[in-house]
């Protein structure tokens, strides 16, 4: 079958590998759909750590194409979409339901073999069946929502909370919607791209801001006294230092946005101790990724608008590699019909 292989920081190709088999507890999955994630552009540039070779893509969905002997709940040709992140189960964290703490913690896309192929071999324990009927573009947004609710899980955003996302990204975008669903009263975008903040506010945000026109400004003259919630959704320094700001004293901050590996952020700790914030930060998807999967069979999301384009399997290299177009949103393979 066709992969496409990451064997070293900017070298990733399309090659020929063996199609995986399944093992006892394992699905052979045909690839529908599977979505390019900051995370991809990452470790393609090396910011991000991976096993190398490994196939990337890590947001797939697709069809159950055989079934290890013990497997059982999956017939073939079930739609599943597959939470890549695998942990020991055995851990204190996993324990303590923290699995995305895991030390043993491996992902499929990351360290395992990923959906960016014709086939991907999915532990059915990480396997969640999606509806026969559903868009499999849709069964590829899984993962990142289901990262996104554990985001909202961590800020418990009180009824009628003020909410601020600083990043307009698929990521931010998402949060916007999710942000709403938990009850927030008033819900403020902020990101640079005219495109983006017009699409924030179809999706139901209050206020869109232009990010490069001083948005600390713009925010506290529409959120006087600051956010109850801030997301950082960009994973760059300037919006990590503006979440600090935006919020109001006793408010919450979450850091979500994947800051490159290595990168220092200059923070005012004064600042954090005498607005009494409490700094937060969101990893991965902890037992997110049922919920995900039901909020998506449900239609609660408005998946369509953010799908910008779909590629197929030989563009993908090219389209990790390149830097996002003006108002791009999100790229997704399209796979096998």
């Amino acid at each position: 079958m066709r992969a496409v292989r990451l064997h070293a920081p900017e070298r990733l190709i399309v090659e020929e590998v063996p199609r995986p088999t399944p093992g006892p507890h394992d699905l052979l999955v045909r690839v529908e759909a599977c979505g390019i994630c900051g995370s991809d552009r990452h470790m393609f540039r090396g910011e991000f750590p991976t096993t190398k070779p490994v196939t990337l893509g890590h947001e797939f969905s697709g069809l159950v194409e055989e079934a290890g002997a013990a497997v059982e709940g999956f017939r073939i040709g079930t739609r599943v979409t597959g939470d890549p992140n695998i942990s020991c189960g055995a851990c204190a964290d996993c324990l303590a339901g923290r699995p995305n703490l895991c030390a043993g913690l491996s992902a499929i896309g990351v360290h395992r073999d990923g959906g960016f192929a014709e086939y991907v071999l999915v532990p059915a324990g990480q396997a969640v069946a999606l509806p026969p009927g559903l868009d499999p573009l849709h069964g590829a947004f899984c993962e990142p929502v289901s990262c996104c609710l554990h985001a909202i899980d961590v800020a418990r955003i009180a009824p009628g909370a003020s909410v601020v996302i600083l990043g307009g990204g698929v990521i931010g975008l998402l949060m916007v919607e999710l942000a709403l669903l938990a009850g927030a009263g008033a819900v403020v975008l902020s990101t640079r791209q005219a495109p983006r903040r017009a699409l924030a506010l179809q999706l139901g945000a209050h206020h869109a801001v232009d990010a490069g026109a001083d948005p600390v400004v713009t925010i506290a003259a529409l959120l006087p006294g600051g956010a109850d919630v801030v997301f950082e959704c960009a994973g760059v320094g300037e919006t990590v230092r503006q979440s600090i700001a935006v919020a109001r004293r006793g408010g919450t901050v979450v850091l979500f946005g994947v800051v490159p590996e290595g990168e220092q952020v200059a923070l005012a700790p004064f600042e954090l101790l005498t607005k009494e914030l409490r700094l937060e930060s969101a990893w991965l998807n902890p037992l997110t990724h049922p919920r995900a999967a039901e909020l998506i069979a449900v239609g609660a999301l408005s998946l369509d608008r953010l799908i910008t384009r779909t590629i197929r399997l030989d563009e993908v290299p090219a389209a990790i590699a390149g830097t996002p177009g003006f108002g791009e949103i999100k790229l997704v393979m399209a796979g096998q019909a």
